[in-house]
């Protein structure tokens, strides 16, 4: 259980910098890039996969439990407060 805990924390806070990163992206705040949501969301799923090997050798590949262990406790709720975060911000 502590596993799960500490997989899903390091997920949600990278997914808020990740919904945060998509924002400035994504609103044409960075000179040159413009408004670029296929961007902002490419950037995120980089964060996600690179986080996902992170958490690999931090907590062990069979402390994680593999695909499954990984999809319910990283990529669900990144995805979800990936997708919050970034809404909020544009509406703010």
């Amino acid at each position: 259980m502590e596993i799960e805990f500490k997989l899903t924390s390091l997920h949600t806070v990278t997914a808020i910098i990740a919904g945060y990163l998509a924002f400035i992206i994504s609103s044409g705040a960075i000179a040159g890039i413009g408004k670029n949501e296929v961007l902002a969301v490419i950037v995120g799923l980089v964060i996600l996969y690179v986080t996902g090997n992170i958490s690999e050798r931090l907590f062990g590949k069979e402390e994680v439990g593999g695909f499954r262990g990984w999809f319910w406790s990283g990529i669900v709720p990144f995805m979800f407060i990936w997708i919050v975060t970034w809404t909020l911000f544009l509406n703010w």
